[in-house]
Protein backbone atom coordinates (compact mmCIF):
# COMPACT_ATOMS: atom_id res chain seq x y z
CA UNK A 1 0.00 0.00 0.00
CA UNK A 2 1.41 3.37 -0.98
CA UNK A 3 0.70 6.57 0.88
CA UNK A 4 -0.73 9.56 -0.89
CA UNK A 5 1.75 12.30 -1.77
CA UNK A 6 1.06 16.00 -1.63
CA UNK A 7 1.25 17.70 -5.00
CA UNK A 8 3.98 20.00 -3.70
CA UNK A 9 6.17 16.93 -3.09
CA UNK A 10 5.84 15.80 -6.71
CA UNK A 11 7.99 18.60 -8.12
CA UNK A 12 10.80 16.35 -9.11
CA UNK A 13 10.21 15.72 -12.78
CA UNK A 14 13.21 15.14 -15.00
CA UNK A 15 14.66 18.51 -15.96
CA UNK A 16 13.47 20.27 -12.84
CA UNK A 17 16.65 19.78 -10.78
CA UNK A 18 17.83 23.12 -9.46
CA UNK A 19 14.88 24.95 -10.98
CA UNK A 20 14.06 26.79 -7.78
CA UNK A 21 17.59 27.34 -6.49
CA UNK A 22 17.73 31.00 -7.50
CA UNK A 23 19.73 33.28 -5.25
CA UNK A 24 17.59 34.63 -2.41
CA UNK A 25 20.00 37.42 -1.50
CA UNK A 26 22.40 39.65 -3.34
CA UNK A 27 22.13 41.46 -6.63
CA UNK A 28 18.63 41.97 -7.95
CA UNK A 29 19.24 41.16 -11.63
CA UNK A 30 20.44 37.55 -11.17
CA UNK A 31 17.63 36.99 -8.69
CA UNK A 32 14.91 38.21 -11.08
CA UNK A 33 16.40 36.42 -14.09
CA UNK A 34 16.68 33.15 -12.16
CA UNK A 35 13.08 33.29 -10.95
CA UNK A 36 11.88 34.07 -14.48
CA UNK A 37 13.99 31.20 -15.86
CA UNK A 38 12.40 28.84 -13.31
CA UNK A 39 8.92 29.91 -14.41
CA UNK A 40 9.84 29.37 -18.07
CA UNK A 41 11.23 25.91 -17.24
CA UNK A 42 8.01 25.12 -15.40
CA UNK A 43 6.02 25.89 -18.54
CA UNK A 44 8.23 23.57 -20.58
CA UNK A 45 7.86 20.80 -17.99
CA UNK A 46 4.07 21.16 -18.04
CA UNK A 47 4.16 20.47 -21.78
CA UNK A 48 6.85 17.79 -21.97
CA UNK A 49 5.88 14.66 -23.88
CA UNK A 50 2.85 16.22 -25.54
CA UNK A 51 2.36 17.15 -29.18
CA UNK A 52 -1.10 17.70 -30.66
CA UNK A 53 -2.54 17.21 -27.15
CA UNK A 54 -1.21 20.70 -26.41
CA UNK A 55 -4.11 22.11 -28.42
CA UNK A 56 -6.75 20.42 -26.25
CA UNK A 57 -9.09 23.08 -24.83
CA UNK A 58 -9.85 23.42 -21.13
CA UNK A 59 -13.67 23.40 -21.16
CA UNK A 60 -16.25 24.90 -23.48
CA UNK A 61 -16.53 27.75 -24.31
CA UNK A 62 -12.94 28.56 -23.26
CA UNK A 63 -10.21 28.48 -25.89
CA UNK A 64 -7.53 28.08 -23.19
CA UNK A 65 -5.00 25.35 -24.03
CA UNK A 66 -1.37 24.61 -23.32
CA UNK A 67 -0.54 25.50 -26.91
CA UNK A 68 -2.42 28.77 -26.53
CA UNK A 69 -0.40 29.54 -23.41
CA UNK A 70 2.89 28.91 -25.25
CA UNK A 71 1.73 31.18 -28.10
CA UNK A 72 0.50 33.85 -25.67
CA UNK A 73 3.74 33.89 -23.71
CA UNK A 74 5.75 34.12 -26.94
CA UNK A 75 3.70 37.21 -27.80
CA UNK A 76 4.18 38.66 -24.30
CA UNK A 77 7.96 38.14 -24.40
CA UNK A 78 7.97 39.83 -27.82
CA UNK A 79 5.77 42.71 -26.66
CA UNK A 80 7.69 43.59 -23.54
CA UNK A 81 11.29 42.97 -24.55
CA UNK A 82 11.39 43.67 -28.29
CA UNK A 83 8.67 46.25 -28.73
CA UNK A 84 8.59 48.15 -25.45
CA UNK A 85 12.14 47.93 -24.10
CA UNK A 86 14.18 47.53 -27.31
CA UNK A 87 11.90 49.85 -29.29
CA UNK A 88 11.61 47.46 -32.22
CA UNK A 89 8.68 47.93 -34.58
CA UNK A 90 7.38 44.35 -34.42
CA UNK A 91 3.92 42.86 -34.46
CA UNK A 92 2.74 40.01 -32.27
CA UNK A 93 3.34 36.59 -33.79
CA UNK A 94 -0.05 35.07 -32.96
CA UNK A 95 -2.51 37.88 -32.19
CA UNK A 96 -3.43 41.15 -33.87
CA UNK A 97 -5.70 44.16 -33.48
CA UNK A 98 -8.28 42.35 -35.60
CA UNK A 99 -7.84 39.09 -33.63
CA UNK A 100 -6.63 40.08 -30.14
CA UNK A 101 -7.14 36.54 -28.80
CA UNK A 102 -5.54 34.86 -31.81
CA UNK A 103 -2.81 33.45 -29.57
CA UNK A 104 -5.45 31.28 -27.85
CA UNK A 105 -8.21 31.09 -30.48
CA UNK A 106 -5.81 30.06 -33.25
CA UNK A 107 -4.03 27.37 -31.22
CA UNK A 108 -5.32 24.41 -33.20
CA UNK A 109 -3.88 21.05 -34.13
CA UNK A 110 -2.79 22.00 -37.66
CA UNK A 111 0.40 20.29 -38.84
CA UNK A 112 3.43 22.20 -37.61
CA UNK A 113 1.47 24.34 -35.13
CA UNK A 114 3.26 22.97 -32.08
CA UNK A 115 6.73 23.29 -33.61
CA UNK A 116 5.95 26.83 -34.79
CA UNK A 117 4.79 27.89 -31.33
CA UNK A 118 7.81 26.45 -29.53
CA UNK A 119 10.21 27.94 -32.09
CA UNK A 120 8.60 31.36 -31.66
CA UNK A 121 8.67 31.07 -27.88
CA UNK A 122 12.33 30.02 -27.81
CA UNK A 123 13.27 32.83 -30.19
CA UNK A 124 11.53 35.42 -28.01
CA UNK A 125 12.93 34.01 -24.75
CA UNK A 126 16.41 34.08 -26.29
CA UNK A 127 16.02 37.71 -27.30
CA UNK A 128 14.66 38.63 -23.86
CA UNK A 129 17.54 36.90 -22.08
CA UNK A 130 20.14 38.62 -24.26
CA UNK A 131 18.44 41.99 -23.80
CA UNK A 132 18.18 41.64 -20.01
CA UNK A 133 21.77 40.42 -19.66
CA UNK A 134 23.12 43.21 -21.85
CA UNK A 135 21.17 46.10 -20.36
CA UNK A 136 23.36 48.49 -18.36
CA UNK A 137 20.98 48.25 -15.40
CA UNK A 138 17.39 47.44 -14.42
CA UNK A 139 16.36 51.07 -14.83
CA UNK A 140 16.42 50.87 -18.65
CA UNK A 141 13.02 52.17 -19.74
CA UNK A 142 10.63 51.81 -22.62
CA UNK A 143 7.24 53.22 -23.54
CA UNK A 144 4.14 51.07 -23.42
CA UNK A 145 0.73 52.32 -24.60
CA UNK A 146 -0.97 50.53 -21.68
CA UNK A 147 1.36 51.34 -18.75
CA UNK A 148 3.32 54.35 -20.02
CA UNK A 149 7.00 54.36 -19.01
CA UNK A 150 8.18 51.00 -17.69
CA UNK A 151 11.57 49.79 -16.53
CA UNK A 152 13.32 46.52 -17.23
CA UNK A 153 12.85 45.79 -13.52
CA UNK A 154 9.07 46.18 -13.82
CA UNK A 155 8.95 44.06 -17.00
CA UNK A 156 10.88 41.23 -15.32
CA UNK A 157 8.53 41.28 -12.33
CA UNK A 158 5.51 41.43 -14.64
CA UNK A 159 6.77 38.49 -16.72
CA UNK A 160 7.33 36.40 -13.56
CA UNK A 161 3.73 37.15 -12.60
CA UNK A 162 2.51 36.38 -16.14
CA UNK A 163 4.24 32.99 -16.21
CA UNK A 164 3.17 32.10 -12.66
CA UNK A 165 -0.49 32.79 -13.49
CA UNK A 166 -0.39 30.77 -16.71
CA UNK A 167 1.60 27.96 -15.10
CA UNK A 168 -1.33 27.59 -12.72
CA UNK A 169 -3.60 27.18 -15.73
CA UNK A 170 -1.08 24.74 -17.21
CA UNK A 171 -1.25 22.60 -14.04
CA UNK A 172 -4.96 22.06 -14.55
CA UNK A 173 -4.73 21.61 -18.32
CA UNK A 174 -1.99 18.98 -18.06
CA UNK A 175 -3.82 17.06 -15.37
CA UNK A 176 -6.93 17.02 -17.56
CA UNK A 177 -4.97 15.69 -20.54
CA UNK A 178 -3.17 12.76 -18.91
CA UNK A 179 -3.38 13.05 -15.13
CA UNK A 180 0.19 14.31 -14.75
CA UNK A 181 0.68 16.52 -11.72
CA UNK A 182 3.53 18.18 -9.87
CA UNK A 183 5.87 19.00 -12.71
Amino acid sequence: MTSRTRRAELIGAAGSEGRFEAPATGDERPMLLSVLAAQRTTLELKCVGLDEELSRRAVEPSTLSLLGIVRHLADMERQWFRRVLAGQDVRPRFSSAADPDGDFDGAGSAPGAVEEAWAAWRDEVGFADRFAAGAPDLDVEGEDPWRGRVSLRWVLIHMIEEYARHNGHADLLRERIDGAVGM
